[in-house]
């Protein structure tokens, strides 16, 4: 099993990009489990809410049941106080659940990403370390996707342009890491909405 944990959480590339007007998440499709391409078409984009989603890396179980958990929180949130738990509050939860659970770990590495009265971005490690970032990557491909993010990245580009960086960071990332690959998805969080694109690798390398 903990070959098998080992193996998992690095297989993947997800990033996240906060702008002025929105935040961009993306993630490549393929699942691994060692060397073997287990599935070719995983979303990594789990929508919370309509102006939040997660981006997973890590055991798929694990990121499904604590995706689940922060869905139901925070509809049972709004229920109760009549308006929606703001981003950094879902991902207060994320980490307390997730330090309270260390000796019996979630494999997860989370990418928080939503619209409340601004753009919010956080970074979430397994044992439930958060920091806010304007952007950021996650998984095997994660040191070259962050290279071609830094190296463009400005808070006041347009959605457009900052879908076309998180795509071509993941393209990048799926040139040279081999458990990242097959396709992407891309959500758009703004103050209109929660939008999911998603791309074949063809589509971004040609």
């Amino acid at each position: 099993m903990g070959f098998y944990h080992e193996k998992v959480i690095k297989g993947t590339t997800t990033v996240g990009i906060r702008i002025r007007d929105g935040v961009i998440l993306a993630a490549d499709k393929r699942a691994t489990a060692g060397y073997y391409i287990a599935h070719k078409n995983v979303d990594k984009i789990i929508r919370v809410d309509d102006r939040a989603a997660l981006t997973t890396a890590g055991l798929v179980a694990d990121a499904q049941v604590l995706a689940n958990f922060l869905r139901i929180e925070a509809k049972y949130y709004k229920y109760i106080t009549g308006k929606p738990m703001s981003i950094k509050a879902m991902a207060s939860l994320l980490s307390i659940l997730l330090n309270t659970s260390k000796y019996f770990p979630y494999i997860v590495q989370l990418l928080l990403g939503g619209y409340d009265d601004a753009p919010r971005l956080f970074a979430i490690e397994w044992f439930g370390d958060v920091t806010a970032e304007p952007f950021t990557a996650t998984g095997s491909g994660s040191p070259i996707a962050i290279g071609v993010i830094e190296e463009n990245y400005r808070e006041d580009m347009s959605i457009d342009n900052a879908v076309k960086l998180a795509i071509r960071a993941i393209t990048a990332a799926t040139k040279r890491d081999s458990a990242s690959g097959e396709g992407i998805d891309v959500a758009v969080i703004t103050k209109e909405g929660f939008k999911k694109l998603s791309y074949k690798l063809s589509q971004t390398l040609s």
